[in-house]
Parts: structure tokens; sequence; C-alpha cells
């Protein structure tokens, strides 16, 4: 009888701990199928970067990989891990390190996902001697991955030993963010002569992130300073430590000097920026991928209230703003500038929905709209800017001609693709084309 009670007592608390545990389970991997489907079908489910690639023969589905990924990427689909949002990806890689199984490893993805991307050797060298590709622009976010790259590349460079050419420096660092700034470090550490070229001013792609944004990152160790502990930061608290670390090191930088080309020749690598020349043995292209911003191509795009990003929400007020774009630097800047007071804010976004934002951005535009703080509108585009107005064209030939005092236009940048091509550098598109095609040749 004592048994019997006891089964019984066990088998209800059981059913208490496990019941609900099965029914969140399932819920969560029904929201996985429903991503997964929805980016599917829009076309935007294969990430741009560096991403996980699953094993489904070796993962066993214990979602290990699904809770650790902050930018929820990952989902459980008929029992395996899988990518469900995978533009969202930005190279954590904490997914590797948690999958009790190995089944997960970090590559890029299709050709025409990563075509953008410069090829690199394990070393971050480019096919171009001497030419290292380092940071945001090799497909890689995050400020620790980009610290990291820069320290492994000058590693490369310490073992090779390339002759300083006559005149000239033991290497050019083209971009000062966090790449830029630890490969810097490493040449004082070391006693190289270098100079770092930045066509904006110190921070890099940092420089440009809306205001008091959170820039989510991890300790690292940088040679001089020491370890940089952080988690959570805001962007003006980071580029004030990174001006520390220039002015308390005396870091070689130059501002306002955008390189116009990279050349290869017998003393090494000439670097052209302006009416000066700088002659290296190694160059680090540490810029980011954004490179200039991508315009809209419509009447009125060249006045004066046309801007490519938001420095300070709070500088506006009692206005009429349009956001061009649907990404997160779009929706970052539309609930910024709809958090001040008077202002009417316009998302105006050639998709029929947002697709490949962060979580917490989602939720958040999500709220503002449903609360009338923030117009989206959907499936549409500019057709022209006007002084005091902006004509927007949506689904079915409607037209809106809205009051307007300030155009926010967040549709990307153009990669510096032409600063790679005079540099002869090869992009991941080309290399993954040459093997398909010298395979297929073979066959």
């Amino acid at each position: 009888m004592e048994s019997t009670i006891t089964y019984i007592i066990f088998g209800t608390l059981l059913a208490v701990i496990a019941v609900p545990h099965w029914r969140k389970t399932a819920k969560h991997k029904r929201e996985a199928a429903r991503t997964l489907d929805k980016n599917e079908k829009a076309g935007m489910l294969a990430p741009v970067t560096l991403h996980p690639k699953i094993n489904v023969l070796t993962c066993i589905g214990c979602a290990s990989c699904v809770r650790v990924c902050p930018e929820h990427v990952l989902g459980i689909v008929n029992g395996r891990a899988s990518i469900v949002s995978g533009l969202k990806c930005i190279g954590h890689g904490v997914c590797v390190e948690v999958c009790p199984v190995g089944a997960i490893t970090l590559g890029f993805g299709k050709p025409r996902a990563g075509m953008e991307i410069p090829y690199y050797d394990e070393n971050h060298q480019s096919n171009v001697p001497g030419l290292y590709i380092v940071g945001e622009l090799g497909g890689i976010g995050l400020i620790k991955n980009a610290v990291g790259q820069g320290l492994k590349a000058m590693e490369d460079v310490l073992r090779k030993k390339r002759p300083r050419p006559a005149n000239g420096y033991d290497v050019v660092i083209v971009g000062c963010g966090p790449a830029g700034i630890a490969a810097a470090l490493a040449c004082e550490a070391n006693k190289l002569k270098y100079v770092v070229l930045e066509q904006d001013e110190i921070g890099g792609t940092v420089l440009h992130y809306p205001r008091r944004k959170l820039v989510l990152t991890a300790p690292v160790d940088l040679p001089l300073y020491g370890r940089l502990k952080v988690s959570e930061i805001t962007k003006e608290e980071l580029l004030e430590i990174w001006k520390d670390i220039v002015t308390r090191f005396k870091l070689n930088i130059l501002t306002k000097h955008k390189v116009d080309a990279i050349e290869r020749n017998d003393a090494g690598l000439t670097v052209r920026t302006g009416g000066e020349t700088f002659t290296s043995a190694t160059v680090f292209l540490a810029i980011g991928r954004r490179g200039s911003p991508r315009k809209l191509g419509v009447p009125g795009e060249n006045l004066p209230k046309v801007m490519y990003r938001l420095i300070d929400a709070e500088s506006y007020k009692n206005k009429h703003l349009l956001i061009v774009g649907g990404g997160d630097s779009a929706v970052e800047a539309a609930v910024g500038l709809a958090s001040q007071r008077g202002n009417v804010v316009t998302i105006s976004y050639r998709r029929e929905e947002f697709v490949r934002l962060k979580e917490k951005n989602e939720k958040r535009v999500g709220e503002f709209i449903k609360a009338g703080k923030i117009k989206a509108i959907f499936n549409s585009a500019v057709l022209e800017i006007k002084p005091d107005a902006v004509v927007i064209q949506e689904a079915e030939n409607i037209l809106h001609n809205l009051q307007n005092h300030f155009v926010f236009v967040s549709a990307g940048g153009e990669m510096p693709t032409e600063l790679l091509r005079k540099a002869s550098v090869k992009l991941r598109e080309s290399e993954v084309e040459t093997k398909a095609k010298a395979k297929a040749e073979a066959a």
C-alpha cells in the first residue's frame, strides 16, 4: 500500500514538472518551424557571414546551441538543430563551444551569400602576399573576433619577417576600429614601424552606431593595455576607451585619410590616399563592410535634409521624420527618434514585413508600431524627396505625400569592392566558382 502511494506521489510530481516543460519545448519547436518557413519563403534564410554548419547525423537535438545563441539564429526543427534566421547571425560562435557532440562547425555560406567576402587563409592573409583582411570586412562581426583576428594576423607578420622597404613601413593599417587598434598596439609592443590610416575618426564601425547603442562584446586581451573587461558597454563608453588607448600609447594614427588604392610592387605594397603614398612590407585592411552608404537614386536625394546615419536621436524633436530601410540600423533609428518629444516617425520598407531583425529590435519596433508611435509602410519605395515633403509609392500604386523635415536612409552600404579589385584581392565567390568549375571539368 505504501509503495503504491509512493508511486502515485512520484508520478504526480513527475507530471507537474515534466508536462509544462514538454509544452514549452513543443511551443518553441513550433515557433522555430514557423520562423524557418517564413524566412525560406522570403529568401532571407542564408547567412551572409561566418555561421554555424550543423551535421544532422551527429546532432542529438539537445538544444544547447539554441539556448546560448544571443541572436536566436537556431531552432529545433524535426528533432535537430537548424538555422531558422540566418541573416541574424554575426558569428558569435558560442554554439560551437556548447555542442556536447561536436555537431557544429563554423563556415561561410553558398557563393551567392558570401560573394562579397574577400578570400583569406587561416592567418587572415589574402591571396595577395602581405595583404591581410581583418575585422568586419572578412565577414565576421563582434569586437572580440575583430581584435583576435588583428592579433593572429600580426603573429603571422612577425613569423614571416618581411624586409621593410626603404623609407617605408613594416605595417600600414587601414581602418581604426577594434581590429586596427589591436594591430597598432601589437606593432608598438614589437617595435615595428607602422601607421594607421582612417578615412573618418577613431572608432571604425562603432563610430556609426546610433547614440548610446549597447555594444555587445566579451573580455579581450590587448597588447600593452592588458585585459579589456567588458560584456555590455555603450558606444560612447567604448569610444572613450579607444581614445584613451590611442593617447596613452601614442598610436600613430592619421584620420581623414581615405585609401584609394593598394598596389603590389617589387618593394612591397604601396597604399595611395589622396595625394600621399605609403610603402610597406605589410598592409592590414581593417575596414568595415559598409564602405560608402548605398543611395536611393531619386530626385532630391542631394538635399541637406537627407542623411545616411543617425548620430544623436535626442537632437530631433517635434519633427516629421522618414527612415528608409528595414534592417536593424533602420528600426533602431526609428525607435530612437520615436522616443523623442513630438516626433512623427515613418518607416518605408520595400518588403512586406521585417524579416532580418535581431530579436530585441523586432519586439521593440513591433511595440512602437502597435502603439502608433511609428507608422510602417511596407512594399514601398521613395519616389522623390522635396524640401518639405517626401513622395512614397506603396503597392498597387498608392502614393503618399508625407510632410517631412528629415530623411534617414539605412539601405546598407556599398562594400569597397573597387578597392579590393584594384588590389587584386580574390573574393570568395570566385574561389568557390573556380573550384566548382575545375571539379566539373575533371568529371
